[in-house]
């Protein structure tokens, strides 16, 4: 049987390669996530460790997170692709969909570690992978929204057909042009739901030089 560790958002994407992964016979016992510098929340999503180690649990996985800056994203990844290549992980996973530099950067990455990347979605219709996801029965929150695509209203709602159908024209139902980001907390990879809570939405002005955005942020903590 492949073996294999996953690059794991926690979001909507990474969780349907994980399910098609396991689905299509492989092993996946990893998963690896990005934390922001201090550790307590991780990159892009903005989730704490406690919730991710208890969907880490509930997918019957070990979860491994690491802190970075941006500027040491790249090099700190491939060290935690080394050690698990040295534990006889020969595979990663990755969720994207189509952007090819993301591709091309995700093989990259795993050239350096002696790994080969998989991507389980690549090549799928957007819509398609979204209305996947729902009809298997999975639940996810959206977490994180760019407020130059989605008003503040948006951050926190279920991703569900309702915020679909609610979604301005232009906005992309998997958010794969950076409109959202999403935590999933139940669905049939999972042996129980993750207890959680939304408390606040948080704002953040992101800085010139990282593209001037304000992003929300739906504060999340266990229930």
């Amino acid at each position: 049987m492949t073996t294999a560790l996953i690059s794991w958002s926690g979001g909507k994407d990474s969780c349907l390669a994980l399910w098609r992964a396991r689905n299509a016979g492989m092993a996946v016992p990893l998963l690896i996530t990005a934390m922001d510098e201090d550790g307590r929340k991780s990159r892009s999503h903005g989730v704490p460790p406690e919730l991710l180690e208890a969907q880490a649990a509930s997918l019957g996985a070990r979860l491994q997170r690491y802190h970075a800056s941006w500027a040491s994203y790249e090099e700190q990844f491939i060290a935690m692709l080394r050690a698990a290549k040295a534990e006889g992980i020969d595979h990663a996973l990755f969720g994207d969909i189509d952007l090819q530099p993301h591709r091309d950067w995700e093989e990259k990455v795993c050239a350096a570690a002696g790994l080969t990347a998989h991507l389980p979605l690549w090549g799928g219709d957007r819509r398609a992978l979204v209305d996947e996801f729902l009809a298997a029965g999975f639940k996810a929150i959206v977490v994180c929204i760019n407020g130059q695509h989605l008003p503040r209203a948006f951050c926190g709602r279920e991703f569900d057909a309702s915020f679909l159908a609610d979604l301005p024209p232009g906005v992309d139902a998997c958010g794969e042009n950076g409109e959202f980001h999403t935590f999933v907390y139940d669905g049939p990879a999972f042996s129980a739901p993750v207890a959680l809570r939304r408390t606040q939405v948080l704002q953040y002005d992101a800085p010139a030089n990282l593209g001037g955005a304000t992003y929300y942020f739906q504060e999340l903590a266990p229930a």
